[in-house]
């Protein structure tokens, strides 16, 4: 009997395997950055997926090769399905076309020496081909797309003439310009006060419900992924260690790395039940809450949270074992010898930890 319960929509952007090594130079010539390493993922219309994790683990260079801004060291990425050949300049002109960036600065992001009105402009000659006559109707609905209204008070200002939140959203107006399909948000909102960053998370997820977009949410906050994000990717050293639905990943969040980022970011609910983990009084593998390992307990230390708080160091070892295994109090030999493959939890919900073979 088949079930007329819908499954998941057909991915519409997949990276399979994805790989970039980073040659180093001067003393340490001859070495590579493991920066991305055989990393999948793939990106449904009408979805947020999330990719969280410390700065250097390698997201902005995952966003940078799905945008084709680099090119990978191996594996591939596809578009519905089909491989794009970056090498091909009609393959490149429509994923140009068709996946967009929202960088993290958009003062950076933006041209200071033009009104918005040339800004958006530019994409919609080059990818909708609209004649000079539709240039400024359009542009105004953009604008208000983004919820800067009136359009037509916007349409000419400069960006320096904008606030943080509105030069943001100015950004999202030039990418939704291409009309793509797939936009990817570079830490989007970690450059906008805290009082505004909620109306452009707002807007993002509008943006995927009433439009359908397929979107890659970057960050370094897992709470903000919790409230936007369908699903979550947990990233360290250019590796996933744990995925899953949102609400599986932040409420009962098996790797320890994930349980360190959760213990670092503030959680009302944490502080009124006395917690300490992060985990929410989510149960490991033998029954304690979090993480089990040689104490039994899973429980981070202020020790724990100021090590996960720390840059990594460059990712110049051979790839073998877990990359976090330096750093985690529940670290075992086997650790440093082989990395586990994704290990099922449950509901869709994975990890990349010895704990739970």
């Amino acid at each position: 009997m088949t079930s007329d319960t819908p499954g998941p929509a057909a991915p519409i952007l997949e990276a399979v395997g994805l790989t970039r090594h980073i040659p180093v130079h001067g003393r340490r010539r001859g070495q590579v950055v493991r920066a991305v390493e055989g990393v999948d993922l793939a990106l449904r219309r009408g979805q947020i997926l999330a990719l969280v994790g410390q700065s250097g683990s390698g997201k902005s260079t995952l966003a940078r090769l799905l945008a084709l801004g680099d090119r990978p060291t191996a594996g591939e990425i596809r578009f519905e399905g089909r491989v794009v050949d970056a090498a091909r300049g009609r393959d490149r002109r429509r994923h140009f076309g068709e996946v967009q960036m929202i960088m993290q600065d958009p003062f950076a992001s933006l041209n200071r020496l033009h009104r918005l009105r040339y800004i958006l402009s530019r994409p919609l000659r080059n990818f909708r081909g609209l004649p000079a006559a539709e240039l400024d109707a359009r542009i105004v609905e953009l604008l208000e797309r983004v919820n800067l209204t009136p359009g037509g008070e916007f349409i000419d200002k400069y960006p320096h003439e904008l606030s943080g939140g509105q030069r943001q959203r100015a950004a999202i107006a030039r990418a939704l310009a291409a009309d793509p399909s797939v936009l990817l948000g570079d830490e989007p909102v970690s450059m906008l006060d805290v009082s505004i960053r909620l109306d452009v998370l707002n807007l993002l997820t509008e943006l995927r419900d009433r439009d359908g977009l397929a979107m890659l949410y970057i960050t370094h906050d897992i709470a903000s992924a919790r409230h936007v994000a369908n699903d979550i990717l947990v990233m360290y050293s250019g590796q996933l260690v744990e995925g899953g639905p949102a609400e599986a990943v932040t409420q009962h969040a098996r790797h320890p790395y994930t349980q360190l980022l959760l213990a670092a970011s503030p959680d009302p609910d944490r502080l009124r039940a006395g917690g300490t983990n992060g985990t929410n009084g989510s149960a490991g593998a033998d029954g304690t809450d979090g993480a089990p390992g040689a104490s039994g307990t899973g429980t981070v230390t202020g020790a724990d949270r100021l090590d996960a708080a720390r840059e990594p160091d460059l990712n110049t070892t051979e790839a073998a074992g877990c990359p976090f295994r330096a750093r985690c109090p529940h670290a075992q030999p086997i650790c440093a010898e082989q990395l586990p493959e994704p290990i099922d939890v449950g509901s869709g919900h994975w990890a990349r930890c010895w704990l739970y073979r």
